[in-house]
């Protein structure tokens, strides 16, 4: 018997109890944690949520749910529907691989979700979070989910450091494996406690050590809290192409038919008036407000032309006859 392994493995298994107890107490209820949730509704919850946060997705993923209740129902809408209905959660491109998963679902799966980590992983555009995520979250699977939340109140918990490596290292996976239960229910329950801890207590910029069921374990708290070894960068978003192309996915979800391809490039002189190109059916008069806030951005018609071109070659638009509209 080793006295020093036991005292470590006593000390992760007091970690557990406290953070999954805080848990039990202070988690949000969101309604993809409610039991009876499907797989479905899970998966689409990991696939929104990544880089967005909870106050937007909630409505999105309640219209997609009641929309496309399960895989099959939205494997059977056109593809366009997805970045429709997609709205302001950002990055549409993750639209067009939830479609292309369920209907890979569809297909492979007789329109269930697959409960393993590598069947999971093998779905278009499923990465190894994802994929993780759901097997634990959806099917109550021992798995390793490491998230941005789980990966700093680790680093900050056992590793001393205010931030995680800017980006996931093997030493990390290794350290979160060390620390998953080995119970599968408890381990569920630690990767979802441990994830919240981060997401409301431990967080990034303030974070509320005084109510932290683990303040007293804290390495980086023992250590006087140092400073990051680093300067986190965020995602540039103003006068950006991608800010372009969000502007242009809003026209394009705005319109009932074609946009006329000069339409998202110039803008018009008036956008009270008919484009004189632009047919009738074309809907421009609801498309104002859209187009608006399009050429609001004061971008240089090069930047549209560079922004659309993307769009097109990612798949999230379609040229017909000169007009631009959502993939059919």
């Amino acid at each position: 018997m080793n006295p020093e392994h036991d005292g470590a493995a006593t000390a992760v298994q007091l970690l557990h109890r406290r953070v999954t107890g805080w848990f039990s107490e202070a988690a949000r209820e969101l309604p993809w944690r409610d039991p009876g949730c499907s797989p479905w509704g899970i998966l689409l919850s990991e696939v929104m949520l990544q880089q967005t946060p909870v106050v937007r997705v909630l409505p999105v993923w309640q219209e997609w749910l009641e929309r496309w209740p399960a895989p099959a129902d939205l494997a059977a809408a056109p593809v366009g529907a997805a970045v429709r209905h997609w709205g302001r959660l950002g990055y549409p491109r993750r639209a067009l691989r939830l479609h292309a998963a369920a209907t890979a679902i569809v297909a492979q799966y007789d329109g269930a979700v697959p409960t393993t980590r590598d069947e999971l992983l093998a779905l278009p555009g499923v990465g190894a979070y994802t994929a993780a995520a759901v097997a634990a979250f959806a099917h109550g699977r021992r798995e390793t989910v490491v998230d941005t939340n789980i990966r700093r109140v680790q680093a900050r918990l056992i590793g001393g450091t205010a931030l995680p490596a800017p980006a996931l290292t093997a030493a990390e996976t290794r350290r979160a494996e060390h620390l998953l239960p080995d119970d599968d229910a408890l381990s569920v329950r630690w990767n979802a406690a441990v994830m919240e801890l981060g997401a409301v207590i431990c967080t990034a910029r303030a974070p509320a050590c005084g109510s932290c069921p683990v303040l007293d374990a804290c390495a980086w708290v023992s250590a006087g809290r140092p400073a990051p070894h680093y300067t986190p960068k965020g995602q540039p978003w103003a006068g950006t192409d991608r800010q372009v192309r969000g502007a242009i996915v809003a026209v394009l979800r705005a319109a009932e038919s074609p946009v006329p391809r000069t339409l998202l490039i110039e803008a018009p002189v008036d956008l009270t008036m008919r484009a004189p190109a632009a047919p009738a059916e074309a809907g421009i008069d609801v498309l104002q407000g859209a187009l608006g806030a399009l050429h609001g951005l004061r971008a240089p018609s090069e930047q549209h032309e560079r922004a659309l071109a993307g769009l097109l070659a990612d798949g999230l638009a379609q040229e017909i006859d000169g007009g631009i509209q959502l993939p059919s």
